[in-house]
């Protein structure tokens, strides 16, 4: 296939930067290595690979200091009405499974400045939404507390929707929590990994809070924005996890009731601690590993059948993406909560729409469109003028 299309192949990423050359020498058909700082050279990378016919490792370490965040350039954004916004990178949390600080270095916020510039401009091309990004998200220290940049960014004109991902548990503060309390364009979701149900597992894993602490701030956060949705990630597996520890992941997912989990069996990284000691602690036998990933995965798809189909006889508001997915001829957009919703209607990207829901699955919700509040968008002529007119101070 490689060979039919002319396809080059690359590995990128955390791993990839961790493993630079190593990559090459062991798999013979992928071109180029490239670590998450060269992101914004990657078109030189394949020039370089095409021009010159050679493979090549771009991995090379950039200094915090010395670090350029990427711009989403607001050109590239026409047709679109969501768009990531990078906000800080790297991590000060040395968990045990992780290759992020090792090789994303320490945490580094962009000036609040540089990000509210970037989300007005993406205002003048239609972009409706924006979800804030970083490797542990509300932490940033840019000028500002997280919290009062979320803020900031809701009173953007043009914003209708702000998202942000990821988090660490203990960086959920009150304030943040208050912010989901008083704005209402800041979106009723929350991505928080809890990892493991079993405090012993979580001491390995070296997450500095007890499941007590978690639910406890979970607790106020639905207080604050009732109705919330609450995604999480789960390691399944980590090594000395006994059935007694799984047991305890799998009655935290029943009682939260998540409304969607990333969970994955352990697999190491490289130089990790985890991946050094994980004889010591004890491997846990990837058949083991996958009996446990399959029943919390049934667990969620209940869970996750339930929280949907209460929506069904219910109108949604919906920001249209454009076509469906499944099927062109209808529309595709998300709720406030982050719920797929496939429908019929004509409505254009980027308008707001009140939809109907008819059905229900575990993972999207379907429905007709009942009305539609369209949002200006300034013609691409003036996206220049747009963007000098709307620096902030």
């Amino acid at each position: 296939m490689k060979l039919q299309r002319g396809a080059l192949i690359g590995v990128g990423g955390c791993v990839a930067q961790q493993e630079k050359q190593k990559i090459l020498d062991k798999v013979p058909y992928v071109d180029f290595v490239f670590g998450p700082d060269a992101i914004g050279r990657l078109p030189d990378i394949v020039g370089r690979v095409e021009q010159d016919q050679v493979r090549v490792v771009e991995t090379a370490w950039v200094d915090s200091e010395d670090y350029v965040f990427p711009r989403a350039d607001p050109k590239s954004s026409l047709g679109r009405c969501t768009e990531f916004v990078t906000v800080m990178k790297g991590c000060d949390n040395v968990c045990s499974f992780c290759v992020v600080p090792h090789t994303r270095g320490r945490e580094v916020s962009r000036p609040f400045t540089e990000v509210l510039n970037e989300v007005a401009a993406l205002t003048t091309v239609g972009v409706r939404e924006v979800t804030l990004v970083g490797q542990n998200v509300n932490s940033y220290l840019g000028g500002v507390s997280f919290a009062q940049l979320l803020l900031r960014c809701a009173q953007v004109p043009g914003i209708e929707r702000v998202r942000f991902t990821t988090s660490h548990p203990h960086d959920l503060s009150d304030e943040l929590i208050d912010a989901f309390r008083v704005e209402p364009k800041l979106m009723p979701h929350f991505h928080l990994p809890v990892q493991s149900g079993s405090l012993p597992v979580l001491k390995r894993m070296k997450r500095d809070y007890t499941i007590e602490d978690y639910l406890e701030r979970l607790g106020r956060l639905r207080e604050a924005r009732p109705g919330i949705a609450v995604t999480t990630d789960i390691i399944v597996g980590f090594p000395g996890e006994t059935e007694e520890d799984f047991e305890k992941t799998w009655e935290l997912c029943r009682q939260v009731e998540y409304d969607g989990q990333f969970a994955f069996v352990y697999s190491p990284r490289p130089r990790t601690v985890a991946g050094i000691k994980e004889a010591e602690w004890g491997v846990v036998p990837h058949e083991v590993k996958v009996k446990r990933l399959e029943r919390l995965n049934a667990l969620q798809k209940q869970v996750s059948l339930k929280v949907m189909s209460q929506h069904v006889g219910q109108s949604v508001e919906v920001l249209v993406e454009g076509p469906s997915r499944t099927n062109p001829d209808r529309r595709f957009g998300r709720t406030p909560h982050n719920r797929v919703v496939n429908f019929d209607g004509d409505a254009p990207i980027g308008a707001m729409v009140t939809v109907h829901i008819e059905a229900a699955s575990q993972s999207a919700l379907g429905g007709r469109q009942l009305a539609v509040r369209s949002l200006p968008t300034l013609p691409i002529p003036e996206l220049r003028a747009a963007e000098e007119s709307c620096v902030v101070a």
